[in-house]
C-alpha cells in the first residue's frame, strides 16, 4: 500500500432482529429532547414507528418529530428541521429511515447551531462545522447508502437543480450509533431494493477504480462484491429471503465506511454524475450511477485497463488465457452489463426522465474530481451522458 493515512470509525453498530432492544442502552447517555426523524410514513405502517416511540417513551424523553423526509432531501427541508430542532432545544436527533433520513440528521446536526446557511457553508464552501452539533443516532430501515457508519450528508437544492454531498472530516459527525435489523428492509418493493443493491455495488466500485498499487483495500473490495453479486442473485428471486437481505445490508455498511477507501485516492465520478442527473430528475440515487456507470467505466477504461482487466478476472471470472488485456476488461464490463440487467436496474437517464436538452446543465452540475483514472473535461462529461441517453 503507498501513501499515509489515518483510520477512524466510533459508530457503534447494532445488527440482527433483536437490535432495535439496544435503544435502551443507548438512548440513557443522551438528554431529554430528542428530534425523531423520518420520511414519508411508511414506518408507520410498518409498525417500527410505534415500537420505536414506545422505547424512547420508556426512557422518559421529550419527543418532537420531523416528518417527511424526501428520498432527496432538499435544502428547504432542512431549513424546517433545523428550525424545529431549535425551537425544541433538542439533545439528539435519531434517524428511522433509510440513507437519506440519515444524511439529512446529519445535515440538521451540524446546522442547528450555525450562524450560517448550511448550503453555502457546507455545500458550496464545503467547510468543517465551528460550531456545537448534535449527536445523532440511526435506525436502519433500508440499505444501500451506508449513512448509518459514514460522516456523508448529502442535500439537493431545488432552486438551483444541485445535488451535493460533503463528507466531513470530523469523526464527531458520523452517528454514535445504528440499529441494523435485516427484517425492516423486508417490505421495500423490488425497485428500491435493487436500486440500493447497485447503491452498495457502486460505492466499492468508486473506491476499487483508483491507484495502481498492490493494495489490501483492494482486496477486501473483491470479497465484498462478491459478496454482494451472490446475494443480490438470491434476493432477486426471493425477496424475503433473510439470509441474503442480511449480507446486503453488512456489506452496504462496510463498503462506505471509509475502510475501502485507506490507501486509495478514489473515484466518484460515478457518484458526481449521477447526482446531478438526480438534480435534474429527482430519480432514485441508486438508478442514477446505474444509468451512467457503464458508458463512464467504458470511457476511462484505455486509462485504467489493468484494473479492469483485474476486475475481470477476480470479480466476474473471465478467463484471460490467449486475449488481450482490453478484450478481458471489456468482458468484464459486459459481464457486469448483465448482471445489472439481471436485477432489473435502470440502464440509461432517459429511463429517468433526462432529455437532450438537460445535458449541458447536467455537466455544468457535475463536480469534477481528480482521483480517478482520467480527469474529465466538460465536453466529455456530455459525451458519456449522451451515451447515458440511449
Amino acid at each position: 500500500m503507498l501513501g499515509n493515512f489515518s483510520y477512524c470509525n466510533p459508530t457503534k453498530l447494532y445488527f440482527g432482529e433483536d437490535s432495535l432492544n439496544y435503544l435502551n442502552t443507548e438512548l440513557p447517555k443522551y438528554g431529554k429532547r430528542v428530534v425523531l426523524i423520518y420520511g414519508g410514513g411508511s414506518i408507520k405502517k410498518s409498525g417500527i414507528y410505534d415500537e420505536v416511540i414506545k422505547i424512547l417513551n420508556a426512557n422518559g424523553k421529550n419527543v418532537a418529530e420531523i416528518s417527511g423526509v424526501m428520498p432527496n432531501p432538499t435544502i428547504d427541508k432542512l431549513y424546517e428541521g433545523v428550525e424545529i430542532a431549535r425551537r425544541h432545544q433538542a439533545d439528539f436527533l435519531l434517524a428511522v429511515g433509510g440513507g437519506s433520513v440519515c444524511d439529512y440528521a446529519k445535515a440538521v446536526s451540524v446546522s442547528v447551531n450555525c450562524e450560517e446557511d448550511p448550503w453555502e457553508k457546507y455545500y458550496l464552501r464545503f467547510e468543517e462545522p465551528t460550531c456545537e452539533t448534535l449527536p445523532v443516532g440511526c435506525v436502519l430501515t433500508m440499505v444501500g447508502t451506508g449513512s448509518e457508519m459514514n460522516a456523508g450528508a448529502v442535500i439537493t437544492n431545488p432552486h438551483t437543480r444541485q445535488k451535493i454531498g460533503h463528507v466531513f472530516a470530523d469523526e464527531k459527525i458520523m452517528p454514535k450509533f445504528a440499529v441494523l435489523n435485516p427484517k425492516y428492509t423486508l417490505t421495500l418493493p423490488h425497485y428500491q431494493m435493487v436500486a440500493g443493491i447497485y447503491d452498495i455495488f457502486n460505492h466499492i466500485c468508486e473506491q476499487y477504480f483508483s491507484g495502481e498499487d498492490d493494495n489490501v483495500s483492494d482486496y477486501i473490495s473483491e470479497g465484498l462484491m462478491h459478496s454482494v453479486i451472490h446475494a443480490s442473485r438470491i434476493a432477486n428471486k426471493d425477496p424475503q429471503n433473510y439470509e441474503a437481505r442480511s449480507n446486503l445490508m453488512w456489506a452496504a455498511t462496510w463498503a462506505l465506511n471509509t475502510l475501502i477507501s485507506r490507501g486509495k485516492s478514489t473515484d466518484w465520478m460515478v457518484h458526481m454524475i449521477g447526482q446531478s442527473v438526480g438534480a435534474y430528475t429527482n430519480a432514485t440515487h441508486g438508478m442514477t450511477l446505474a444509468a451512467v456507470s457503464l458508458p463512464y467505466y467504458r470511457y476511462i477504461l484505455p486509462y485504467g485497463i489493468q484494473k479492469f482487466k483485474r476486475f475481470a478476472v477476480n470479480v466476474w471470472n473471465i478467463d484471460p488465457a490467449g486475449k488481450s488485456d482490453e478484450q478481458v476488461a471489456k468482458e468484464g464490463l459486459s459481464a457486469m452489463e448483465s448482471w445489472m440487467k439481471e436485477l432489473g436496474l435502470v440502464m440509461n437517464i432517459s429511463e429517468l426522465g433526462a432529455t437532450a436538452d438537460m445535458l449541458e446543465g447536467i455537466a455544468d452540475g457535475t463536480i469534477i474530481l481528480p482521483g480517478g483514472y482520467k480527469v474529465l473535461q466538460h465536453k466529455e462529461i456530455v459525451e458519456i451522458l449522451m451515451e447515458s441517453l440511449a
